[in-house]
């Protein structure tokens, strides 16, 4: 389901690759990313440039990717359209995330973190 690209030495890029993050796939979706920190990926973002929309069960998997890279790296988000950043804004995911308007500028947020 998950797009991933690795951005220089330690800077994955994610993205759904969905549409729709709900509860029909948002499970599949923690578990994939679940997956990528497990193999050693620290530094993420993820990609929301196609997802045109989340719902509790997308922001709970959000969270839980958050819990699981914990200390050990850094989790950003960027391309969200207006009605995902007006989601993120009411739940107030926008003070837990690092929010960036596109893939470019979450990467050198990243690399300046280093």
């Amino acid at each position: 389901m998950i797009h991933s690209k690795l951005h220089d030495p330690d800077i994955m890029v994610v993205r759904p690759g969905v549409d729709r993050l709900t509860a029909v796939n948002a499970k599949a979706f923690k578990e994939e990313v679940a997956a990528l920190i497990d193999a050693g990926a620290s530094r993420l973002v993820i990609d929301f440039k196609d997802t045109g929309f989340l719902d509790s069960s997308g922001l709970g998997a959000l969270t839980g990717v958050l819990k699981k890279i914990g200390h050990r790296g850094d989790l950003v988000v960027c391309g969200l359209n207006p009605d995902v950043s007006q989601l993120f804004r009411i739940c107030r995911m926008d003070r837990v995330f690092s929010v960036y308007a596109d893939e470019a500028d979450a990467i050198q947020a990243l690399k300046e973190k280093s």
